[in-house]
């Protein structure tokens, strides 16, 4: 009896288990699946107006509004132009970090779970790739609790009535009204988990059309209430002198902090790219250019809400369409649903892009046997509805102290992960390597933990700790606080100067001389131990591909006449 248990397990677990590569060994079958492998020329589907519709539709959510709004809302609010710097700078500043980690990506077409292996170890990854994870599935549900308050607002301008649903919850921070309509968002979301990756593309051209259009009819809209755009630029902010700086720097921060998951897995969709260049200069120019855009609108509309109806302005663009809902006539009623329904769509598409898919591809590392992408999408999406998001958007205050704790964390992984490509490798990476699990792999480093990558990754959290503390309501000194009012960057900087330091003193295997960087040689890439494939970047001295390189250059000076 006992055996036949055993056997129906094993049966059962077998189902379970995604495709794998033949002739893995077991330890490989816990680093490797077909999601975790380098992208096979097939797959790589990525060009560079791809990657521009991709950020174009990724900055027209709500998320983006909300950010830029919240800074000159409140007591130390700033104008309107003071936000719309703060967000030119911040997102200028994201731009340059995403094609950093995006050319690792682009270049050997591996995802983030892979790339930590060369900084952190083959399992030491796990810890980065699984805070990455626990991160990503919490937003998924603040996205989707937005995601929500639109569905909420389509609901109302079809049956006024949606808006006094009775209320069974005892919570306060929310209701049965919204918390079905966060459900309805949720439910619908399911079927855009199931798409590959390279296939989801569709989903942010369909968007880059339609909910920047819709955005625009909002702007519209609401500068006509007020009576043009006189009375809305002519509003200055509330806070001056120190309060002013430190308000535009927690401004410019925020910015950051909104890209810091995407800073960090980059990789997972730039691994897509057909060639480098087409994830770099789309990323670099559209990045801040879309989110300045949004975020421009976002700012007026906000602004906006304090002349028509007085008072402080309304940081959350989904609030002031619910009162463009009060006493309005039919014409008005539909204009906000459509704009309801673009947001919606902007929801589904920022969670898929930034949260599901790479809450699936961090998941995959975690355990590679049994999961793929679109299974740890759903566990994301699981994880999301059963988390509490409504108590992070309560007040303005709120979210950004959470977008500030979130990047504390991520900063430090991608001071280390930069740090290592860059400056201690210099762009050279052994691709088969990274899902070796032999002690003599230079990834595996001592029992597969890399211990200089998690000194800095400490060093980077520590720096910002007190401050975080102190972000949370407990008295802190001021230096703490002003040090984390720069937590992105102080958590990059100290993480990969001490990562630098250390490999310094302490060399580590694998690294170049010079700039070398292999990914052009993948072809058909198979990592099974004694496999005959094509990986040319995958074994051996750097030294090999640095004569080749010379040998190459050789030979084209010569059919050019240059001796």
């Amino acid at each position: 009896m006992e055996r036949l248990k055993q056997s129906k397990a094993k049966y059962y677990l077998d189902k379970l288990a995604v495709p794998a590569e033949p002739g893995l060994t077991n330890a490989q079958l816990m680093l490797t699946n077909h999601d975790l492998k380098p992208v096979e020329p097939e797959r790589r589907q990525w060009g560079p107006w791809n990657f521009v519709g991709f950020w174009i539709a990724d900055s027209f959510n709500i998320n983006t509004w909300m950010i830029s709004s919240s800074m000159i809302s409140g007591d130390d609010g700033i104008s309107w132009w003071q936000s719309w710097l703060c967000v030119w700078i911040g997102y200028s500043i994201a731009a340059v970090f995403i094609c950093l980690t995006g050319r690792i990506g682009a270049t050997y077409h591996i995802s983030f779970p892979v790339v930590a292996r060369s900084s952190f170890g083959i399992w030491g990854s796990l810890w980065p790739v699984f805070n990455r994870a626990a991160m990503a599935c919490i937003w998924y549900g603040v996205q989707a609790w937005i995601g929500g308050e639109c569905v909420t607002l389509m609901l109302r301008s079809i049956w006024s009535s949606y808006k006094d649903l009775p209320n069974t919850f005892p919570s306060q921070s929310t209701n049965t009204r919204d918390y079905v309509s966060f459900f309805l968002f949720w439910f619908f979301s399911l079927p855009a988990i199931w798409f590959p990756v390279h296939q989801i593309r569709h989903l942010f051209t369909v968007k880059a059309y339609f909910v920047p259009a819709a955005g625009l009819t909002f702007f519209i809209w609401a500068i006509l209430k007020a009576h043009g755009i006189g009375p809305i630029v002519k509003q200055g902010g509330k806070a001056t002198g120190s309060a002013l700086g430190w308000a535009m720097v927690k401004g410019i921060m925020s910015s950051i902090a909104n890209f810091a998951t995407l800073i960090v897995n980059d990789p997972d969709f730039a691994r897509f790219a057909r060639k480098p260049k087409d994830a770099f200069l789309p990323q670099l120019l559209t990045i801040p250019i879309g989110f300045a855009v949004t975020s421009f609108i976002g700012i007026i509309v906000s602004s906006s809400s304090a002349v028509i109806y007085g008072g402080t302005p309304v940081w959350n663009p989904l609030d002031l369409l619910g009162r463009f809902l009060d006493g309005a006539n039919s014409g008005e009623r539909f204009g906000v649903f459509i704009i309801s329904a673009a947001f919606a769509l902007a929801q589904l598409g920022t969670n898929i892009a930034a949260n599901s898919v790479s809450a699936g591809t961090d998941m995959t590392a975690l355990l590679p046997r049994y999961l793929n992408i679109r299974r740890g999408g759903y566990i994301c999406a699981i994880v999301g509805l059963a988390m509490c998001p409504w108590n992070l958007l309560s007040t303005s205050n709120n979210f950004t102290t959470y977008l500030s704790a979130y990047s504390v964390f991520l900063s430090s992984i991608a001071g280390v992960m930069i740090c290592d490509y860059y400056v201690v490798r210099k762009g050279y990476l052994q691709i088969r390597d990274l899902y070796s699990s032999r002690p003599s792999s230079p990834y595996f480093f001592t029992f597969g933990f890399h211990w200089r990558g998690y000194t800095a990754y400490i060093c980077g959290i520590l720096i910002n700790i007190v401050g975080f503390v102190g972000a949370i309501g407990k008295k802190v000194p001021a230096g703490a606080t002003y040090l984390y009012n720069l937590n992105f960057f102080c958590g990059f900087l100290v993480a990969s100067g001490v990562y630098y330091l250390l490999c310094r003193f302490s060399p580590i295997p694998a690294t170049s001389d010079r700039w070398l960087e292999v990914g052009d040689e993948i072809r058909n890439p198979s990592v099974a131990y004694g496999a005959d494939d094509e990986i040319d970047g995958s074994e051996g001295s750097p030294d090999r591909y640095i004569a080749k390189e010379d040998e190459e250059k050789g030979l084209r000076e010569r059919k050019t006449g240059n001796f």
